[in-house]
């Protein structure tokens, strides 16, 4: 009889119950495992299916056949689908976001390009206010305090020294938005400003820079935690000189960023990092410009041009022409790779994009995992690791089939 008042119970409103599919949970990928989600959060997280009156109580989504990782964090990304986070346009900003989660990752940190402070300060303004309505979980200034040398797809005479009291306007217009700041901590003014971000509880991170080892070990000691896209744009590690690579691979303070779409890295170096780093101290990112998610063509890059020709975008123009100008990665094309390339394991990948990002950002007491109570930012990944579904906060971005 209870059976049966279960069978006929109407479905619980606003509650899913995805099942069927192998779930990558902290303790390791579970084979036929259930998930549900209601009012927003994970509510239980099962390595097994559900009976009949589970599935009396609410929407069930059969993913047989499917993966489901949690929402991928992409904490290093200037745009998408043809959007650029240094527009200070808010329908563009968000042209970008939406880009990004169509392809799974349900949080990132937008990040700027150098450029004249009265700018970056606009372009702040515009996505504190995005942060603040919960689109992006913070702001990444990339430059103008980052070395010449270095520079990258960044305008040389735009750049300039890390004056503490620069540093500080930037932090005032973000509003209490500012998550991360790159900069080259071998410039005057360097070690200061590292030491008042970290002061500040914004990440100091390392990157186009000329620094050597005992300059980078000196930036960890004050405060730098993170090294901006690895290997890129600083100098090569040495036999003699290791340079910041060695200093920022050694260290269990440091987390680094990875930019893996084959094209940034050879395989044989990002899986030098992560033998080095492991799992828990690397981030997958994107440096993703505007091209991300479009087709090959000519692209705005802050004030730079920037054509991409077979999915890899080069600046156009001026004395930087023909620099590597970010990428136009997505976060679901970097796992893939990392999964089928790279040779490494669904839980190395899922730290790498999802729980190492959330943790160094503060976010991962919501998301980051697939775990009770947090928020339901999950991805569904078919048997080719492509995806089939996306969902944030309990809503579908992409729904997979039979949702």
């Amino acid at each position: 009889m209870a059976q049966q008042q279960s069978a006929q119970r109407s479905p619980a409103p606003g509650r899913t119950v995805l099942t069927g599919a192998r779930i990558a949970r902290p303790s390791g990928v579970v084979e036929r495992g259930r998930i549900t989600v209601e009012d927003g959060r994970i509510g239980d997280v099962l390595s097994r299916d559900l009976d009949v009156e589970e599935a009396a109580a609410g929407r069930v989504v059969d993913l047989t056949g499917h993966l489901v990782v949690p929402g991928f964090v992409d904490m290093h990304v200037h745009g998408g689908g043809g959007g650029s986070f240094s527009s200070a346009d808010p329908e563009e900003c968000m042209t970008a976001v939406e880009t990004h989660r169509r392809h799974g990752t349900t949080s990132l940190l937008a990040s700027t390009v150098t450029g004249e402070l009265t700018d970056l300060a606009r372009q702040a303004a515009v996505l504190a206010e995005l942060v603040q309505q919960g689109e992006l979980a913070g702001i990444h200034f990339e430059g103008p305090f980052i070395s010449a040398h270095r520079c990258g797809a960044h305008q040389p005479e735009l750049l300039r020294d890390p004056d503490p009291a620069d540093v500080r306007k930037l932090l005032g217009a973000a509003h209490g938005s500012a998550s991360m700041m790159t900069l080259a901590p071998e410039l005057p003014g360097g070690l200061e400003s590292v030491r008042l971000l970290a002061d500040a509880g914004v990440i100091a991170a390392v990157g186009h820079t000329d620094s050597d080892y005992d300059a980078t070990r000196r930036a960890i000691d004050a405060g730098a935690t993170v090294a901006t896209h690895l290997f890129n744009a600083m100098p090569a590690l040495g036999h003699r000189a290791p340079g910041p690579v060695a200093a920022l691979l050694e260290d269990e303070r440091i987390t680094v960023e990875l930019i893996n779409d084959g094209t940034h890295l050879h395989p044989a170096v990002l899986q030098l990092a992560f033998r080095e780093a492991g799992a828990g101290r690397v981030a997958f990112i994107t440096d993703a410009m505007g091209a991300a998610g479009m087709s090959d063509g000519m692209y705005p890059l802050g004030p730079m041009r920037v054509e991409v020709k077979d999915g890899v975008a080069r600046i156009s123009e001026g004395p930087t022409a023909g620099s590597i100008a970010g990428s136009t990665l997505t976060l679901d094309r970097a796992f893939r790779r990392a999964v089928t390339v790279d040779g490494l394991t669904v839980e190395q990948a899922v730290d790498a994009l999802s729980a190492t990002p959330a943790r160094l950002l503060g976010i991962d007491g919501r998301t980051g995992s697939l775990q009770t109570g947090k928020d339901a930012d999950l991805v569904v990944l078919d048997a080719a690791y492509e995806v089939a579904g996306v969902m944030r906060r309990g809503e579908w971005v992409v729904r997979p089939a039979g949702a």
